[in-house]
């Protein structure tokens, strides 16, 4: 038995090998607190001179099921939160002073945001308004002075004159991104959930994704805002997503440019998007050709660029995804748990991109709902991607990792009283290293693959279905084994279209471990996962 387990260790480490890389850079991140700072996550931020604004978001964990909890007012966060991490230091200030309309939207969650210059731009958010005593989706655009209410903050004195807003139906928006290209601001995906959340049967809300790339210009003179909507681009089986990852990108054509990665749901099941979204300053393209394995729900991302090779960097954070490692194998759970995976997806300048995970992970389930906040004295694009090339240490300080969720176990959404998850008050500067010699970086070959094998259910009861793509003619062998080694069986699948092929199995006798390992493998490519069963 020890033997078959080695032998197969050995395989599995020996294909994690051939599909590794060195390299380009690596990632370090180190644990700091700030006495006194409470947890929270969602939240939106500006900054300052090295200082941050703080405003939103939930002072708890993942929502309750409870429709009378989920999104109580108790969590809300309705202070402003001033932060110096270099100094670890913390300022506050209640919102009372503002209008009713502004106190609501900026204690919303999964609100939209940008900073331009001296002003961070807040769109929409999620959560209780007064007037209907229930929830809804905010169809406001507040403007927020950073740098006066940053100093307001510190000193006690009145920041109200700082906060100005306006309403537009096409700001009601939660759980999207508002990036810029340019001069032009992109108000991506998102959905305008109105009413209280209910996951329980009998809906007690509306649900109306955007399905949409928005686009605005505004100018703003420090007393009037003004819009000006650009025509939409609307589609409504790729942008059909909502609390995802949208990431600046500088484009293999030097353009400024966004990525929108995963976030879910499909429109024909409840599972998180593999492909993403290419944006330009024109139009979009979806990248079918790259499946994002990892990281599929908003969390810490940093972009980095290196102009000498044309490389786009992104490292993603933990979180929650529909995968994940374990010794070296793609783990699929259709429950879509809490993750620890650190991952970069890069973009070569072929416009090819690959996915690899790091040898770091965060320290726990921790990433769901944080930010990464960027030091502003390292070399920047205008849109905030950094210029790796322009770093001259060997070890750079590149910015902070704030808050999320910290949750107790990897699946908690079924049994969530409130207990099993909180708000994370962590710290983690997080450093790159340009060093050659430190580490290897995995390549999830399924990502830039072909088979893209999925498994329906997983975890399951012994019995699933095995979803695959054949992008050319062949026949497909689909073996079984469990977690020792033993072959259980091996079947050949022939007359099999190019596309997408389905084949449904029942496993007679299922082992009592619940953990198997099912391969598929063609001609020309091979993919393999663990499934899980729960009798």
């Amino acid at each position: 038995m020890r033997k078959k387990i080695s032998a197969l260790l050995a395989m599995a480490i020996f294909s994690i090998s051939v599909f590794a890389q060195t390299a380009p850079f690596n990632i370090a991140i180190e644990p700091m607190n700030i006495t006194g700072l409470g947890g929270l996550q969602a939240y939106a931020f500006g900054q300052q001179n090295g200082k941050w604004l703080v405003i939103g978001g939930r002072l708890d964990g993942l929502h309750r099921r409870q429709p009378f909890a989920a999104f109580d007012i108790a969590g809300n966060n309705n202070q402003l939160i001033v932060i110096d991490p270099a100094t670890q230091q913390k300022w506050t200030a209640p919102i009372s002073s503002l209008s009713v309309a502004m106190q609501e939207q900026l204690s919303s969650t999964n609100m939209e945001f940008q900073q331009q210059g001296n002003y961070l731009y807040i769109i929409g958010g999620y959560g209780y308004n007064t007037a209907s005593a229930s929830r809804k989706t905010f169809d406001n655009l507040t403007a927020v002075d950073v740098p006066a209410v940053v100093n307001a903050v510190i000193a006690g004195t009145s920041f109200t004159a700082y906060f100005r807003q306006i309403t537009d139906a096409q700001f009601a928006v939660t759980g999207g991104h508002l990036k810029k290209i340019n001069d032009t601001f992109y108000l991506v995906g998102g959905n305008k959930f109105d009413g209280n959340y209910n996951p329980m049967g009998n809906p007690t809300y509306t649900q109306v994704y955007t399905n949409a790339i928005r686009k605005f210009n505004l100018t703003d003179d420090g007393t009037t805002i003004t819009v000006s909507h650009l025509p939409a681009i609307t589609d409504a089986t790729n942008l059909h997503r909502r609390d995802y990852n949208a990431v600046p990108q500088i484009l293999p054509n030097g353009a400024e440019g966004i990525t929108a990665f995963s976030g879910v749901f499909q429109p024909t099941v409840d599972l998180p998007f593999l492909n993403c979204v290419n944006i330009d300053s024109t139009t979009y393209t979806v990248n079918n050709a790259f499946q994002q394995y990892y990281n599929h729900y908003h969390c810490a991302v940093l972009p980095l660029y290196s102009a000498s090779n044309n490389e786009m960097h992104n490292v993603f954070f933990g979180g929650i995804a529909q995968y994940y490692d374990s010794a070296g194998m793609l783990v699929q759970d259709n429950n879509v748990p809490f993750v620890k995976t650190i991952a970069r997806v890069t973009r070569d300048a072929a416009g090819t991109m690959a996915e690899y995970k790091l040898p770091v992970e965060m320290p726990g389930l921790l990433g769901a709902g944080a930010e990464f906040i960027p030091v502003t004295v390292v070399p920047q694009f205008n849109n905030e991607v950094i210029k790796l090339d322009d770093f001259t240490a060997d070890t750079t300080l590149v910015g902070y990792i704030f808050g999320g969720i910290s949750s107790t176990a990897a699946n908690i959404f079924f049994t969530n009283t409130g207990a099993q998850s909180s708000a994370s008050s962590q710290f983690f500067k997080v450093y790159v290293i340009k060093s050659s010699t430190v580490g290897i970086h995995h390549l999830n070959e399924q990502s830039i693959g072909t088979l893209k094998m999925q498994v329906f259910p997983n975890p399951n009861d012994g019995d699933f279905v095995v979803k695959f793509n054949l992008s050319k003619g062949a026949e497909a062998k689909i073996m079984l084994y469990s977690i020792e080694g033993r072959k259980i069986e091996e079947k050949v699948l022939t007359h099999l279209s190019i596309g997408e092929n389905i084949f449904q199995r029942k496993i007679k006798n299922p082992d009592p471990s619940g953990t198997y390992i099912l391969t598929i493998e063609t001609p020309y490519e091979k993919a393999t996962q663990k499934i899980v069963l729960e009798p």
